[in-house]
Parts: structure tokens; sequence; C-alpha cells
């Protein structure tokens, strides 16, 4: 019988049925297209063993002078910069010193109690935070949630890898939690990061070499007081894992009676962000409507957002900007132990802004841009569509004069500046509603500014990426262009990304390039997840559109490294097209990838097919084992929205490379439907895959 080439439309195509869309790629995940052909994507090895804190949502890479390295990681707890794979904390200081004393407590239980009650009876409380805490008895250890009289209230048995056990009347119970006092006032919320130095024993185990180090606040009672949980004397970074502190925990005595002196500061790191969007708070949180016009927000913590960086570098240092927040500077001369500081706190600093929403340097002209700033007359008050741009080379000359080129823009359109992206010729900056073009023109004007559309959307603060003179952007349900002129991109998968779409969490949306590929990435959170989880690619070289399942929290592309690096909600950074295998897990599995095709049929489906032999054309050319394969599936039914009725699942191996590729010649088969589809995956490990013009045969095997 006759042989039929099954030749496929390159890309995915979800806006048809699978019926519909005969002749085209349905379904995929971890697969791209290469002079229009389907290939499974290159896989990813941590950069480094170490990892950071919180979630990180910004990435910036850039060389020294002299030659080092560094990767800006802007997490939602702390700000580093990573050189040669380890983290260097350079997070800004709030307060670099303020007075504090400790409490700890220790007693004994008032009766004996089993291994499942919930409330614990002490002869004294003394000393024992009220809002909750770690303590331990015997080799148990347990939290609790309250105080009432002299009841530990709300207990959680046998907790950090601990059994639940009985305990006899009068055992000794020992308190990990300390209550840390400020009475200047703390202005902390909880999981910041406060360094203690100075500090005394408090007389038992609770030791100097213990207190002054840096901890992260647990809980924050009031305005005045905190808690901590004394550990061992380590840095935070030794004790990172993937799920943040580790530690070895020290439970004070009852010789543990004193408050650290009167020597005892702590400085606190700027206020942690979310790592998740909460309903009632962040850009585009929430539904329209959801609540009555100046209702308070579902937040313990005003204006607590998203944590987003923005950064850019001035020469070799460096600018950073948390999102609504300050803008800081850290100077590369003064080293990697040396945090950030506020812009406007330099010498010389006159109306430097002291809050924005996304710090630029633009590369032409060398001026540092501040957008959604606060107004020149009026520091401190952040207007949300304001730009303002320093003179030219200067970090700290933002007074407007005849004789410098400081000045400001608004923007009449939207209610706030939702991101700014920097191109070849110009900087867009994004409105919720609107997009702008900003110029640099010299003086005295230094900048203009004009109105390119007044009628798109925009995800988030990171969903735009530019390509050359061209910018991509993930809207509300759209993909837009700008190459002069704003078009919607004409997508085959919108339906399918916007149907399985958190709008909870699209302020996470992350664009990201891969230019080795001509790919723009956008990564995601699905509905039914908290965190990004899928992907969508537009191949801007083919025009076409593919996806699959990957969680990444941001992507910066190869440049000053060879390969892309991406960060995951493991906390590990990640060189992306490396190798073929999944490396966040050690050893290394199998990246799974597969590709789909719609149904295809004789004729207008109205007679039956028999397909009796299938002919693979693909190449495992870059695969390491020397056994790669991949799974041919041909799956038959009769009606398309029907089960398919019979599959045939067979390998297709490698058995030569020289002085050809070779690989299994042919598939026997026996399936008989009204139409088939075929679909190609792998599940091994070390196998690169590249499909070519398969070929089946088929005859026509009657109406009945």
């Amino acid at each position: 019988m006759p042989l039929t080439k099954l030749q496929f439309k390159p890309g995915i195509n979800r806006e048809t049925t699978s019926y519909s869309n005969e002749g085209g790629w349905f379904d995929s995940d971890k697969v791209r297209f290469r002079m229009g052909f389907p290939e499974k994507i290159g896989g990813w090895v941590r950069q480094s063993v170490y990892n950071f804190l919180g979630i990180c949502r910004a990435l910036h890479p850039w060389v020294a002078l002299s030659g080092e390295k560094f990767i800006g990681v802007g997490t939602s707890f702390k700000y580093y910069i990573n050189e040669g794979g380890s983290y260097q904390d350079i997070t800004p200081l709030r307060v670099a010193s303020s007075a504090v004393t400790f409490g700890a407590g220790a007693d004994t239980l008032n009766g004996a109690i089993n291994g499942s009650v919930q409330s614990i009876i002490l002869n004294s409380v003394t000393g024992f935070p009220t809002g909750g805490g770690l303590i331990k008895i015997g080799a148990e250890q347990i939290n609790y949630a309250g105080i009432t009289s002299s009841t530990l209230t709300g207990c959680v048995r046998g907790v950090n890898g601990t059994t639940a056990a009985s305990h006899s009347n009068s055992a000794s119970v020992t308190c990990a939690t300390l209550s840390v006092t400020d009475a200047d006032g703390h202005g902390a919320v909880k999981n910041d990061f406060v360094t203690f130095s100075g500090a005394a024993s408090l007389g038992g185990v609770i030791v100097p070499a213990v207190l002054n180090q840096e901890y992260q606040i647990t809980k924050v009672v009031s305005s005045t007081v905190f808690q901590i949980e004394a550990r061992t004397s380590s840095s935070i970074s030794s004790i990172t894992t993937t799920s943040g502190l580790n530690p070895v925990f020290v439970f004070a005595n009852t010789s543990d009676s004193n408050n650290g002196g009167g020597s005892a500061v702590g400085a606190y790191q700027i206020n942690t962000g979310l790592d998740t969007t909460v309903q009632g708070t962040g850009w585009s949180a929430g539904t329209w409507g959801r609540g009555t016009w100046g209702s308070a927000a579902d937040l313990t913590v005003s204006g607590a957002t998203l944590r987003i960086w923005s950064h850019d570098n001035f020469g070799e240092d460096l600018l950073i900007n948390v999102r609504d927040g300050g803008i800081y500077y850290w100077k590369k001369s003064l080293g990697l132990n040396n945090p950030a500081v506020l812009l406007s706190g330099l010498v010389n600093a006159n109306k430097t802004p002291t809050i924005a929403k996304q710090i630029l340097v633009s590369d032409k002209d060398r001026h540092v841009i501040a957008f959604g700033c606060d107004p020149e007359t009026d520091i401190g008050t952040q207007d949300p569509l304001l730009i303002r741009f320093g003179s030219q080379e200067s970090l700290t000359d933002w007074a407007s004069t005849a004789t410098n080129t400081a000045g400001d823009l608004r923007i009449g359109a939207g209610s706030e500046i939702v991101t700014a992206v920097e191109t070849r010729q110009q900087v867009l900056v994004f409105t919720d509603v609107s997009l702008h073009a900003m110029q640099f023109l010299g003086p005295p004007f230094t900048f203009g500014i004009n109105t390119v559309s007044e009628n798109i959307t925009t995800a988030s603060p990171l969903c735009a990426v530019a390509v050359n003179d061209s910018v991509f952007w993930m809207g509300r349900k759209e993909f837009y262009v700008y190459a002069g002129a704003v078009k919607r991109l004409p997508c085959t998968v919108r339906d399918y990304v916007f149907s399985d779409f958190n709008e909870n969490q699209i302020e996470k949306v992350s664009a990201a390039t891969n230019t080795a590929f001509s790919e723009i990435w956008w990564f995601y959170a699905s509905e039914n997840s908290e965190e990004n989880d899928r992907y969508v690619v537009f191949n801007y070289e083919q025009q076409i559109w593919y996806y699959g399942n990957l969680g990444r929290t941001c992507w910066i592309d190869r440049g000053v490294d060879e390969l892309p690096i991406a960060a995951s909600s493991d906390h590990y950074l990640y060189e992306q097209e490396s190798g073929f295998d999944d490396g966040s897990t050690t050893p290394a599995t199998a990246l799974l990838a597969h590709i789909e095709s719609s149904q295809i049929d004789l004729g207008d489906g109205d007679q039956f097919a028999f397909l009796s032999r299938i002919i693979p054309d693909i190449t495992f050319r870059d695969s390491t084992t020397t056994t790669p394969a991949v799974t041919f599936t041909l799956g038959v039914r009769n009606f398309p929205g029907g089960n398919y009725l019979h599959t045939d699942a067979n390998s297709v191996g490698k058995t030569a490379s020289i002085p050809v590729e070779q690989f299994t010649k042919e598939i026997r088969t026996r399936l008989r439907g009204r139409s088939f589809n075929l679909k190609i995956e792998n599940t091994g490990t070390e196998t690169a895959w590249r499909l070519g013009t398969t070929r089946v045969e088929v005859r026509p095997d009657g109406r009945r």
C-alpha cells in the first residue's frame, strides 16, 4: 500500500477543536519548533548548591570593570548579589541601630500530661511570650498559640520531627521563643530580618553568641515587641534550605532571667514583602467592584504588596528599587559585605526621589529615571503617574535648574505606571490602560513623551520584554507587540492559556527572552496554582505559539552568562538549556516532553481507515545516552467527541550513529477507526529528539 506523509503545520493551535485542526498540532509540553519541526527543549541544572531566601522575581546580570560577573537577585525577603554561585546579602537597612532588650521563659509542669493534650498548665508563665512560641519538654518540641492565666493554649504536639509523649508533673518546660522589646518602636513586620549586637548573656544558655547574630522575626506582638526563636550561632545563609530557615534551636533555662544588658542594639533591614498576591492589595489584586470604595484591604500590614524589584547599573555600581518603596545605591568599590544605601542619603543629594515604582538608567544619554515617584515640590508623597529624571551623569542632582538636565514628565492617561521598558531608541512607559513613548530630546526639554495607545491592558510589572526595537507583552486575555505601532498578536493558544489562568495572581506574570531560539516566554500561574507553574511561548521568527508546564518566577537571557538563568520557587537559580534533564533533583530525572497531533481522517471522515505500519523519521542527535528512545503512539476513534478506542504505543530507539544515524525502521500496527492521531513522548534521561516527516501505511476500510 502507498505510504502517507504526516506533515503538520508548525506550532500549537487550541483555538479550534482537535478535529477541525486537521494537519496541525494540538497539545505539547517542553517542546519547541525548529524549522517547522518539533523538538524537545533543553534541560536545566542548578547554578550552584546555594539557595536564597524568599521568592525571586527579579534578576539583573552585569560585569564589573575588573571582570567579575554579578547577578542581582531580588526576592520577597532580601536583595542579593550572586557571584560565582554564592549569595551576598546587600539588603538595605531601615534602622542601623536601635536599643533592645530580651526576655526568655522557663518553668515546670503543673500536673502530668499525656501525648495528646493541647492545653499545658505551668506553675508560672513569667517570661513566656504571650503571642505563642516554641517550647520543649524532654525531647518533645511543641508549638503553642497563646497563654490564658497559667496555661499554654492551642498546642501542636511533636513538631520539628519530634514525637508527642507523656510527661510527668514538674517536668522542665523550656522556651526557644524570645521576646524582644524596642522601646522606640521597631516598625517591623513578620518575616523581617534584624541583626543584634552588643547583647550580654541572659544568664543561662542564651549566651552572647546566640543573641548577637541575624534573626528573622516570627511574630509582631505590638509596636514595641516582637518575637524571635533562639538558635545556635550560624549565619542566615548557612542555615537556609529549600523551605527557608532550618535552625538548631536553643531553649532557655530558668537561669535565663536577664535582659541582654544595656548595650544591645538591633539593625533592621527594610521591611520584607509578600511572596504571593493577597486579595485587597497590589496591582490588579481582586476583582473590580469586590468591595466598597474606600473599604479596608484584607491585610494586617498596611501597604504590603507583592515584592517586585527593579534594578539597573550606573557604571559598575547598582541602583535598586522596591516597587512603591525606596531607591537604593550599592557601590561596588565598597565590597559585597556592605548593604545598599538610600539614594537620597548620599552626599550632595538634592531633591532625590524617595519612593518609586521603577527605576532605570537610560543607556543612550545616561539619565537615572524614576517612574511613579514623588515630585520635586513634595518629597515623600508618591504620584503614580509622575516620571522624574536626574541631571545627566548624576546620581544625586535631581533639582531642575536652568544649568542641568533634571526634570519631570507626567502622564495624563491611566491611574498608575505599571512598567517601563527601554528599547534602542526610546523608553516605553505602560500605565494600566495606555502606552507612551519617551524619547531623549536634549536641552532644554531633555525628554519628550507622546501617547502611542490608549486602548491596551498590561498584565503585570514584569510582563513586557524588548527584542531589538520591538516590545512584546501580555495583557488581560490578550498579547501585544509594539514595533512603531501597537498591534494585538494573533495567538493560536489564547483561549487555552486564559481559560486556565489564576487572575488573582496575574501580578506574577513574568516575561523573558530566549533569543537563541527566537522565543518570548511568559510564565504564569494556572487556575489552581498560587505560583507560576505554566508557560506560553511566542516564536517571533516562525510566528507560532506553543506552551507547557514549568515553574519559573523570573528569567534572564544569555549574555553575561553563556546560558539563560532562571529562578524557581524552590529557592534556586537554574542554568536553562543545559543538558536534557530536570536538574532540580539529585540525581537528575527525565525531562518529560511530548507533542500530540490533531485528528486525521480519510476524505471527509465518512469511511474507516486501517493503519498497518508507521515509518518514523526522527533524530536523536546530541543525546548523551547511548540508547535514546521515544514512544510513538497512534490512537483511533470513530467520532470527534468519542474516546480513543484503541491505541498502539511503540518505542523508537537509536541503533547506530555511523555512518548515518540509524533508528527503528518501522512499526507494525493494526488499528481501525474513522480518524487517528499521533503522539510522541520520551521518558528516559539524557535524551534529545527532533521529529521529521513520519509516514504511515493507511488504506480505506469501508463505511461500516
